[in-house]
């Protein structure tokens, strides 16, 4: 049976250098006593502080400033056009300012010659905390807003309600909230502290990572963990410990990163979602990133940050491995 700790309490790893991606405060407040208030809405939009950025297919533009920084281009929101429909409020900052996104279905031409369309998985490294809050929100309500348009319980079209974080069936009067899919990511590792990493099947050869797969209903992230663990590699685990959480809205994913001791060793891939499994030694991972033969995982998600705990430094960037 699995048992779950905290982080806190193990001194078996070394803590992290840097943060999980996307987890650090924005400090933005969410605001959400304002999204049913119309009228401040409304004034908030015609305010000349206000801003506001365009979200479509999960990206957005950044630009590139001359002191290396990277930020959000958005524009006053006076300057946009006002749609009701696909304008959702994002909150407001320690100023008084406040934010919101417009769902298009492209984004606008470029400003000038440094902005770019970006999606999450580049944005999220380059972006100061509060813009990579503000978007991670956005392209969350984006995608489920496009997933979402009609009611599950009597079928007709819905419409968006407060400020986008609601869609509300005419018909019925049902009303829908943004869902979240809560899922176990692990680093397993062995009474040899070897890291126990996978290649899915339709990853690029040499790509490896931790595990992971979605809570049950009516499951506990301690089974979760130990249920997927072993559908995927065959290997059971007992002791697991919580490290961090995760936004991960691709397309409505929150990720939950643990620790888990293994207590067997033999591993028996599923070949349906894993295609290969290893254990790696701190060594061996070295040497397989150094030849090329491993690649790491993509730096923004909390499987980077998880192996980097337990490796004891930063992780190659993709590019950089040969």
């Amino acid at each position: 049976m699995s048992t779950l700790k905290n982080a806190s309490s193990s001194p078996t790893h070394a803590p992290a250098d840097r943060p999980i991606s996307l987890t650090a405060p924005s400090g933005i407040d969410r605001a959400a006593h304002h999204r049913l208030d119309e009228a401040w809405l409304a004034a908030a939009w015609s305010h000349p502080t206000t801003r506001v950025f365009v979200v479509s297919g999960g990206q957005v533009l950044i630009d590139d400033g001359p002191d290396g920084t990277t930020e959000l281009v958005m524009t006053p929101a006076f300057e946009a056009p006002v749609t009701e429909t696909h304008r959702y409020f994002l909150g407001t900052d320690a100023d008084g300012v406040s934010y919101f996104a417009l769902q298009k279905d492209s984004l606008p031409g470029r400003m000038d010659q440094s902005a770019r369309p970006a999606g999450l998985r580049e944005a999220g490294l380059l972006l100061s905390d509060r813009d990579a809050g503000l978007m991670v929100h956005a392209v969350a309500l984006e995608n489920w807003q496009r997933l979402h348009r009609f009611c599950s319980r009597c079928g007709e079209r819905t419409v968006v309600a407060a400020a986008g974080h609601v869609r509300r069936c005419q018909a019925c009067g049902a009303e829908h909230y943004p869902r979240t899919d809560p899922a176990v990511i692990m680093l397993v590792t062995d009474d040899q502290d070897r890291a126990l990493l996978g290649r899915q099947v339709h990853w690029p050869e040499g790509r490896f990572s931790t595990l992971a797969g979605f809570v049950e209903p009516g499951e506990s992230i301690e089974a979760s963990v130990a249920r997927e663990v072993f559908e995927e590699a065959g290997v059971t685990v007992g002791e697991v410990e919580y490290i961090a959480s995760q936004p991960w809205p691709f397309p409505s994913s929150l990720m939950l990163g643990f620790f888990a001791r293994a207590t067997s060793s033999e591993i028996n891939v599923d070949g349906e979602e894993i295609h290969e499994a290893r254990w790696f030694s701190r060594e061996d991972l070295a040497a397989a990133f150094e030849s090329g033969e491993v690649l790491p995982p993509y730096g923004i998600s909390i499987a980077s940050r998880l192996i980097e705990r337990w490796y004891g430094k930063p992780l190659p960037k993709p590019g950089d491995v040969v």
